[in-house]
């Protein structure tokens, strides 16, 4: 729709310079632009390089005649309304014209008054489908990103590239930390797509291994290896007429890419113990938390692959870039944390919600989600007074996924509001002390690892909830310190 105080574009496509000159007074002393063309070609010209609202079409032109014209705006998804002038008073014409989407057809000589009338008849309901239109689409974006709570404009915008890409067949690299709600935008994409009502399936590149990514990936037949007792359908194939979601890409292994990268190019996979291939239709979409510049310049990612994952990037704003959404999304956790658990309605207090605000959320919405659900436990009543934020000394001001975890610790000055946490990670051992700070980081990490596994009685999900990451980081950060297979290594042995 154009913008308040913005003129409509009028377009007089007509061979006379005379009738150009007379119907653009008119159109003047309504108020709108006139812009002219004098042949069939030179409409289409400005109808490819101009905005415009309204087209008045001269039938009899050279180079194309009005009818082609109005053939072009049919085959090229042109919607414009169209008033056609003509000197020949042919009704079965000006049937034809209607029935090709003229909205109303003219003889010449054309009366002032019949024009006006016309004209701004025309631009009113134009007025009125886009408002129709921006409704339609305000309402099918609601419904979209339903499960996506937020107003801030850096949330906005990126609904808005979504909304653009999702109807396409491009290739989108979701961008941002974890806990920003890259799989929510993934599923949403695909919902919003051609391909809603096929499959979407999601992969975690973390937790694929080299050993089993050929099955995983591309399925196997029975007994074409030991354990195969029955055929096998791979995540390519079954999201075959859908999407396939490849989360945390960034972290797959460097043989699978080659792998991937194939499927990509040929769209074809061949099953474990099979000789033929079968082709496969999908729509890709990838995420990861990783700057990419780093890990092709290292030759850990290959470039290839990455351009074809890119093809669209869409970046994930942090919390701390939307910080007028998080008083909206800690009521909406707090209030959806009481009903799934039978609790009396809470609130939080303006110093709480003050916290929460300056707060930088390393973990992003995942963490926020986390502490509103600690806060309501640990009320006092039914106004939450305080927050349990856990820092971490000398955090990052900008912290990304592999960033230290949320440590339970000391509040800064200030973070007003915030409660000592009743647990603390144990003492450093004595062999800890004398080291550097990134040391003395990564020991308390891994104590806060140790401490919450143990908690938990061993359950690695319930381990990452606690600690207020995913599961795929808590994966990560026990590969570092080498204690992905035995958690209840002690933390002097993982830093000897």
């Amino acid at each position: 729709m154009n913008a308040p105080g913005k003129k409509h574009n009028v377009l007089i496509a007509d061979d006379s310079s005379v009738m150009r000159r007379l119907i653009g007074h008119v159109i003047k002393k309504l108020g709108y632009n006139a812009l002219t063309a004098n042949d069939g070609n030179a409409c289409i010209h400005m109808l490819n390089s101009e905005k415009i609202d309204l087209l008045l079409l001269d039938i009899n032109m050279p180079e194309k005649n009005g009818m082609e014209v109005l053939s072009y705006l049919q085959a090229n998804d042109m919607a414009l309304p169209v008033i056609m002038i003509t000197a020949d008073d042919d009704v079965s014409q000006a049937v034809q014209c209607i029935k090709m989407g003229a909205y109303e057809y003219l003889t010449k000589p054309v009366q002032n008054d019949r024009l006006e009338i016309t004209v701004a008849n025309a631009l009113s309901e134009l007025n009125l489908k886009k408002k129709v239109q921006l409704l339609e689409k305000e309402l099918r974006q609601q419904d979209i990103f339903r499960r996506i709570h937020g107003k801030s404009s850096a949330l906005q915008d990126c609904i808005e590239q979504a909304m653009q890409v999702m109807e396409t067949e491009v290739n989108v690299l979701l961008i941002g930390e974890s806990g920003t709600g890259k799989e929510l935008f993934a599923q949403a994409i695909h919902n919003g797509s051609k391909r809603k009502n096929g499959p979407f399936v999601t992969i975690n590149c973390a937790a694929i291994s080299n050993e089993l990514a050929d099955s995983l990936l591309f399925g196997h037949v029975k007994g074409s290896f030991t354990g195969a007792n029955n055929d096998h359908t791979g995540f390519f194939e079954q999201a075959d007429g859908g999407t396939i979601f490849l989360d945390e890409i960034g972290d797959m292994n460097l043989d699978i890419q080659a792998k991937v990268l194939r499927v990509l190019q040929e769209r074809k996979i061949r099953r474990v113990g099979e000789k033929k291939e079968r082709a496969v239709d999908f729509r890709l979409i990838s995420a990861t938390h990783k700057d990419f510049t780093g890990a092709i310049n290292n030759e850990t990612f290959r470039a290839d692959l990455f351009y074809r994952l890119e093809e669209y990037p869409l970046a994930i704003p942090p919390l701390r870039k939307r910080s007028e959404d998080i008083a909206l999304l800690a009521n909406h956790f707090l209030e959806s944390f009481c009903t799934a658990n039978n609790i009396e309605s809470l609130s939080f207090s303006d110093e709480a919600l003050d916290t929460l605000r300056t707060y930088q959320w390393p973990g992003n919405i995942r963490e926020l989600q986390n502490i509103v659900r600690r806060s309501a436990i640990n009320r006092k009543g039914s106004v939450i007074e305080s927050v349990p934020i856990l820092v971490a000394a000398d955090r990052p001001e900008k912290s990304g996924e592999d960033s230290p975890m949320p440590l339970s610790g000391t509040a800064s000055a200030s973070s007003p509001g915030i409660q000592q946490p009743s647990v603390t990670p144990p003492p450093l051992s004595a062999s800890a002390k004398g080291y550097g700070k990134e040391y003395l980081l990564k020991n308390a990490e891994l104590q806060a690892i140790v401490k919450a596994y143990e908690a938990t009685g061993g359950n690695q999900t319930k381990t990452a909830q606690v600690l207020g990451i995913s599961r795929s980081s808590l994966y990560r950060r026990l590969k570092k310190y080498g204690i992905e297979k035995n958690l209840s290594l002690s933390v002097s042995q993982s830093f000897q």
